[in-house]
């Protein structure tokens, strides 16, 4: 039983008490149909399994992105630098028509997008899934790695994206 000076965990409640732990800031991204389609995502957890090697992603239920990329061959993950923020605000845009204006993406030869200048890349394809409340969490295979020296790692914390200062 939890102790008596607790706040019932509502959700706006629990909105504010997750945004205290800062998470990475990925895109998760795709050539579907010969277009570009992507989401961000802050719920991107690594190192979930070596063998065979997983991350997880949490995706809302309510997400119009995520029935297409699941069915791609293979998708990418830029994990995003704080470089990149304004990039990260236009990629998760409501917007969909102006979510890759002006980007210049890679795309593997299975369809996975991925961002250049991002601080680290994927190729992973989709290996199952599950649901969880009001999200669906996908576990994807890592068929590729590659990290670029330099960028830092762009975190969302607070409501706000920020970067990891190492001190």
């Amino acid at each position: 039983m939890c102790p008596a000076a607790v706040d019932p965990a509502s959700p706006e409640a629990l909105r504010e008490t997750f945004s205290r732990f800062p998470q990475g800031v990925a895109l998760i991204a795709a050539e579907v149909n010969g277009a570009p389609v992507g989401l961000v995502a802050s719920t991107l957890t690594a190192g979930v399994s070596l063998a065979p090697p997983l991350v997880s992603v949490a995706i809302q239920n309510s997400s119009t992105t995520w029935p297409a990329l699941r069915r791609a061959t293979e998708l990418g993950i830029s994990l995003l630098s704080t470089e990149q923020q304004a990039l990260a605000r236009q990629l998760a845009s409501k917007d969909h028509a102006r979510r890759f204006s002006g980007v210049d993406p890679e795309v593997s030869a299975d369809g996975a997008l991925t961002i250049p200048g991002s601080s680290t890349l994927l190729w992973t394809r989709h290996y199952s899934e599950f649901a969880a409340g009001d999200h669906t969490v996908a576990l994807l295979e890592i068929l590729g790695i590659r990290s670029e020296e330099g960028p830092e790692a762009l975190v969302f914390h607070r409501s706000q994206f920020k970067g990891l200062r190492v001190s």
